[in-house]
């Protein structure tokens, strides 16, 4: 009995001992768990994120190109990430959010331990532990690869060290916004914002429950679950999605089952830079804020980098007219560009004109050498054997078609001779009153075109230089629209401007005689009137007249030729000059960027219009007039319903519509020699628009006036964007008269210009 008694109190002692054992190892485990996550706050086993990192977690942040209606129509990035406040965030878009990865966020403070004992009971078979906030923790080591289960353990362990400071730091909702802010969703879209407009081209806050439910799914594994790639994929996710949102009442069950039944409805809308819209004008937004950048540095002596510090460049363009002027081209390009080619492939010719086969070799040289594939193998250091034999092999490329982009085999030279046979267009709209520009246009495709011709780009402007010759006599003769001279031939002395010869201008229909209006002249582009007329006020005050106006002189040779248009100008002085008549006589210089802020919302630059009086009011005002003429029944008149009706077939294909405007409309068409260039100059009171069409080189041209002039290259596109312009009430484009001044003391209601004007014929040669 005793020996029974001494086994039963050794086995208690026993047990006892075992029970302190495993407290004592127990509590070594605890204090080694604590010791470890003490050692990896201190940054034993690798540094944390310091405070800066923790109260600045956005990282790179993208640039914003931002419209006068606020629509953000580009961007600059490295990352294409743009931080967005919890306001933006729609409610579903939240409940999503919480009821798929994190339901019992708003009850743990960075570590869920309900979550974390289950995920280590059961082996994370039954869902993980990770919260919300630890995701976001988890973010900072993105760059960082485990190599063992080791360093993936240390690594967790610094996560629960963040989590749990960034909910000492920041409230739930700024939590959530950071980690919509900083997940990367693939195809270009960190964040939310860049998500929603790159998948559904909307703002985070017009989301609706279906499509924020798929981007919340997206959080799984956005490789996986990529709209692009992974469609079917991707619509099952989100279909959990709601089921997860249906199982916390964020939606009811009928909801969920009806929400189910749709499609993704994915509008993929991508923020490359070679897509979107206005990619031309970003282009020269990105140049002048490298320049900016440089000549105004930070505080601190570092200079802003476009790329990442999340700047917002406030612009005039109106992100609608935008649109419409890139539809405009598109439309217009696409017919004028079928008929080119059909004329080329009759004719024999494509894609140059009136040249010899040296001169043609000398232009494909040319390009040839300012090729990337030149530069490239350059830099590689082949040799010029080696470099042009290649531009004989063919080769696979995608080539751009008015109908879509298509692969094809083909020499890279052929390439070359391919694109030169293609039309370009440019269009430049801006408010006469501010110098506001609302939409810029500086080719017909930017990806395969990059040469912008609204700034850099200088080409003749034919007989849109008239109304400056016009312009002067005005306002140093006080002349009257209803003034003649006689439509006979004309020449200037040689000698006479420093002439080395007579310089006898002609009319491009051949016609002479008779008295004529200057109304008249104007509208029908008469040469030989405005050869009288430069002739009378100097080319020296024309010119004067032009830079006033902000037209770059500094190669327009001073001689009697420049009536006719002969300078290389750029559409960008067009539009500023032109935009002066409209305004009275005032010059202001063309703007486009209003203000920049950096991310934190500071004005850092903000601009200050510059205007300067150039002409007077009455002299501005009878331009105008003139040049209300030119639509009224000169080579602008196909702007009215009388054309539409009456032109030929063939041309009404090429121009697509009959345009019937009936409001006050003042412009001038122009057209270069050989047809190369093709212009329209468009005013109505509050919006001045100027057109440019023609080949990269002059020898690309119609062979023909009846396509080749302005009137119909150039007209049709300012037509169809001021038709869509108009369609949009929102944008209040004026239909009402020019501001007449109250003073006006020179006759502008020309009875004798009425009774003598005749209808030109549309199919009339006449502009040049």
């Amino acid at each position: 009995m005793a020996k029974k008694t001494a086994t039963k109190k050794n086995q208690q002692l026993s047990v006892k001992k075992h029970i302190k054992t495993f407290w004592k190892l127990f509590g070594v485990c605890l204090f080694l768990v604590f010791l470890v996550f003490v050692l990896a706050s201190w940054g034993i086993f690798g540094s944390l994120p310091d405070e800066t990192s923790l109260e600045n977690p956005e990282k790179d942040l993208a640039t914003q190109i931002i419209s006068s209606d606020g629509q953000v129509i580009g961007k600059f990035f490295k990352e294409n990430r743009t931080p967005v406040q919890y306001e933006e965030l729609p409610e579903h878009l939240v409940n999503a959010l919480l009821a798929t990865e994190d339901a019992r966020f708003y009850d743990h403070s960075g570590v869920d331990g309900k979550g974390t004992v289950r995920a280590l009971a059961f082996l994370g078979t039954r869902g993980g532990a990770s919260t919300i906030t630890q995701q976001l923790a988890k973010q900072f080591f993105t760059d960082q690869v485990s190599r063992n289960k080791f360093e993936r353990g240390m690594q967790k362990i610094k996560e629960w060290i963040i989590a749990t400071r960034l909910e000492r730091r920041y409230t739930k909702e700024e939590i959530i916004t950071m980690y919509f802010n900083v997940y990367d969703f693939l195809n270009l879209a960190i964040g939310i914002e860049s998500a929603s407009n790159i998948y559904f081209d909307k703002a985070p806050r017009d989301l609706n429950v279906e499509e924020s439910a798929m981007l919340v799914g997206m959080f799984k594994n956005s490789s996986l679950y990529n709209p692009k790639r992974n469609p079917v994929g991707v619509t099952n996710r989100r279909n959990v999605v709601l089921g997860q949102m249906e199982k916390y009442d964020y939606i009811t069950e009928e909801e969920r089952d009806s929400l189910r039944q749709l499609p993704l409805g994915v509008k993929f809308t991508p923020q490359d830079h070679d897509e979107g819209i206005g990619t031309y004008v970003r282009e020269y937004i990105r140049g002048y804020m490298k320049q900016w950048a440089k000549d105004n540095p930070k505080a601190d002596g570092s200079l802003y980098d476009i790329s990442s510090d999340g700047l917002k460049i406030f612009t005039t363009l109106d992100s609608k007219m935008q649109e419409f002027a890139e539809e405009a081209i598109d439309e217009h390009m696409a017919n004028l560009q079928k008929e080119f080619d059909s004329q080329n492939e009759k004719n024999k010719t494509a894609p140059f004109r009136d040249i010899t086969t040296e001169e043609e070799q000398g232009i494909l040289e040319s390009a040839m050498k300012r090729s990337d594939r030149w530069r490239e193998m350059t830099k590689q250091g082949k040799s010029e054997a080696v470099i042009r034999e290649s531009f004989l092999k063919e080769t696979e490329m995608t080539v751009f078609k008015w109908s879509g982009t298509v692969d094809t085999l083909m020499t890279p030279l052929d390439s070359i001779r391919y694109y030169k046979s293609f039309l370009r267009a440019s269009i430049l709209s801006a408010t006469p009153q501010t110098g506001e520009i609302k939409a810029w246009v500086g080719g017909i495709d930017y990806k395969h075109f990059k040469y912008d011709m609204v700034k850099t780009g200088r080409r003749q402007i034919g007989s849109t230089f008239k109304p400056f010759v016009y312009a002067t006599a005005i306002d140093q003769m006080h002349m009257s629209p209803c003034d003649t001279l006689p439509n006979t031939p004309f020449c200037i002395a040689q000698g006479k401007y420093g002439l080395l010869e007579e310089w006898c201008p002609k009319n491009s229909d051949g016609k002479y005689g008779g008295m004529m209006t200057l109304k008249h002249a104007l509208a029908n582009s008469i040469n030989t009137i405005t050869a009288r007329l430069i002739d009378r006020v100097g080319p020296r005050p024309v010119i004067d007249l032009i830079e006033k106006m902000g037209v770059d002189t500094e190669n327009v040779p001073e001689v009697p030729s420049i009536a006719l248009g002969t300078p290389d100008v750029s559409l960008y002085d067009m539009v500023g000059a032109y935009s002066t008549f409209a305004n009275e006589g005032v010059y202001v210089t063309p703007v486009l960027i209003q203000r920049i802020e950096d991310k934190n919302g500071t004005i850092l630059y903000q601009n200050i219009p510059e205007t300067r009086d150039v002409i007077s009011k009455e002299s501005a005002y009878v331009t105008v007039s003139l040049m209300q003429g030119v639509t009224e029944a000169g080579s602008g008149q196909r702007l009215r319903h009388s054309w539409a009706v009456n032109a030929p077939i063939y041309k009404r294909a090429v121009t697509g519509y009959p345009f019937e405007f009936t409001n006050p409309i003042a412009g001038k068409t122009g057209t270069t020699q050989n047809n190369s260039d093709g212009w329209f100059m468009g005013m109505v009171p509050n919006l001045a628009t100027g057109v440019w069409v023609g080949g990269e080189d002059r020898s690309t041209h119609f062979s023909n006036t009846g396509y080749g002039q302005g009137a119909t290259m150039a007209l049709p596109i300012w037509a169809i964007y001021m038709r869509k312009c108009y369609q949009d009430e929102t944008l209040n484009v004026s239909k009402n008269n020019f501001s007449k001044p109250e003073e006006l003391t020179i006759e502008t209601d020309c009875q004798r210009f009425k009774e003598e004007n005749r209808q030109i014929d549309s199919t009339d040669e006449f502009d040049f």
